[in-house]
């Protein structure tokens, strides 16, 4: 069946035109002058029989424009996943992932083994960094971000929530009968989330149970360090619940009064929305999506 369609060109200068309210924003978007603008906006006002703008001092969508917008911009969106999918979708290609270093170590590296079991057909490259990647300049193809968002122009799925929890070796939470117990340990301190007000700190959390004193803290740069060292049975330490809830599962650490503070972060599934239909990422997204609903909530 053929189809009668106006040209592409004219198509795509309407939809930025309509998008922005503006020929000559349309005209920088798309790397042409705001006349060639106006005139694909003629030949498809011609082409169809009927006035898309009204013009005067602002730019108006005529009524039946304004009708068939979305349906076009939806429609430059599915063309633009399709041409993701034939350009990347088909190719043999690792999946990248970049995580941050102590969710990678903590949390994700014990249950890839399940991913790889599940789907031996993806070769998978795990990065691990802090930085906000620019999936514009990097190849990376999917990143698992801590935060509460918005993560703005990307695809984001919430995928496991978030929460403090005290937590000691099992030796040292012997000795912990009472708060005021800590203020004779040593308690640990990770400072990489001292950029995050939600996070508490020892004196205050102590002070919200009633417990005047001042807390012999150690700090650490690192929050992979502080748990390793908790293990250890160097200290008591406030950690984020999923860094620690494999080692509270296997008894290597115990949950000191069965506290949990919740806070508003989680981890997130993000990646561009025109990779949304590549099977690589969409398998490692739902794969991801489903052990983080495993995760015995904090």
């Amino acid at each position: 069946m053929s189809r009668r369609l106006p040209p592409l060109n004219a198509l795509r200068a309407f939809e930025a035109a309509a998008r922005h309210r503006s020929f000559a924003r349309a005209a920088e978007e798309l790397h042409v002058t705001p006349a060639a603008i106006s005139q694909q906006i003629r030949q498809l006002e011609e082409f169809l029989g009927t006035r898309l703008f009204r013009r005067g001092r602002v730019l108006e969508l005529s009524d039946a424009a304004l009708a068939v917008q979305p349906l076009l911009c939806e429609g430059f969106d599915r063309l633009e996943q399709a041409t993701e999918y034939l350009r990347v979708g088909t190719k043999d290609g690792p999946l990248v992932v970049s995580t941050p270093p102590t969710f990678a170590s903590r949390w994700l590296i014990a249950r890839l083994s399940d991913f790889r079991l599940r789907h031996p057909e993806i070769e998978l490259r795990l990065h691990t960094s802090r930085h906000l990647v620019d999936f514009d300049l990097e190849e990376v193809d999917v990143v698992v971000r801590f935060g509460s968002g918005p993560f703005e122009g990307l695809c984001a799925e919430r995928m496991m929530p978030e929460a403090v929890v005290p937590v000691a070796s099992a030796s040292m939470a012997a000795k912990i009968l009472t708060p005021a117990d800590l203020l004779q340990l040593t308690l640990l301190d990770d400072e990489s989330h001292s950029w995050d007000p939600l996070f508490p700190n020892w004196k205050d959390w102590l002070a919200s149970l009633g417990v005047e004193g001042e807390p012999r803290v150690h700090h650490f740069g690192d929050a992979s360090l502080v748990t390793q060292a908790t293990e250890a049975g160097l200290g008591v330490a406030m950690v984020w619940y999923s860094l620690v809830a494999d080692a509270l599962r296997d008894g290597k650490l115990v949950r000191l009064f069965g506290t949990t503070l919740p806070t508003q972060h989680a981890y997130h599934i993000v990646y561009p929305h025109n990779r949304a239909h590549v099977h690589k990422v969409a398998a490692f997204s739902q794969w991801m999506l489903e052990k983080g609903r495993e995760q015995i909530a904090p």
